[in-house]
């Protein structure tokens, strides 16, 4: 990734005359993203373009792209403490929101809420592309944990099972940080949650 005059790491902070100062910029090349394969049953590929563990952001997101070969789905799941945005750039499939079905095809975009329970589904002949965007960020952590390290170009691996305890990495890591109010993100409950 390149870095836009400065490290990305660097943050808002006030100079010495109580001004604000730029706050970070990073720019993801094709290539340059952290890059993990996935295991089933969506199978293909995660990128993470941006992450707080990336650049220093005042508000914690996350975004990526998502790549879910034909005959792939993300699981059904819904975020306790996070909203989704998600955009189709390639490829056809369905959404199952909350049990109702939405065609997925490019342009397509969604707006997802907390409790949202979601399945994407690729029902096409080719790759199924879309971007992620979460607010609150912690997915990232998750598609490491459970996935396998990719480089561009690679040839995807056989198709490879989750983890044993996929849950157990949910309450672990997915979506944990400290405020002092239950139910706000980041309290201990907002956690990810499956079916």
């Amino acid at each position: 990734m390149s870095k836009h005059g400065r490290d990305a790491r660097e943050g808002l902070a006030e100079s010495g005359a109580g001004e604000m100062r730029a706050g970070a910029v990073l720019v993801c090349q094709p290539g340059e993203a952290a890059s993990t394969w996935q295991p089933m049953p969506a199978n293909g590929h995660v990128e993470m373009m941006f992450a707080p563990d990336l650049v220093t952001m005042e508000q914690p997101l996350a975004f990526g792209t998502r790549t879910v070969p034909p005959g792939g789905h993300v699981r059904e799941l819904a975020h306790q403490c996070s909203e989704e945005i998600v955009y189709v750039l390639h490829g056809r499939g369905r959404a199952v929101i909350d049990g109702v079905e939405h065609p997925m095809r490019p342009g397509t975009a969604f707006f997802l809420g907390r409790n949202r329970r979601r399945i994407f589904v690729n029902e096409g002949d080719e790759n199924l592309v879309f971007t992620w965007l979460i607010v609150p960020d912690g997915p990232e952590d998750f598609f490491r944990r459970i996935g396998r390290p990719r480089r561009p170009g690679e040839p995807a691996p056989e198709p490879f099972a989750r983890p044993a305890e996929p849950r157990e990495i949910e309450r672990e890591i997915a979506y944990m940080r400290s405020p002092a109010n239950p139910g706000q993100p980041g309290h201990p409950s907002c956690a990810m949650r499956r079916a």
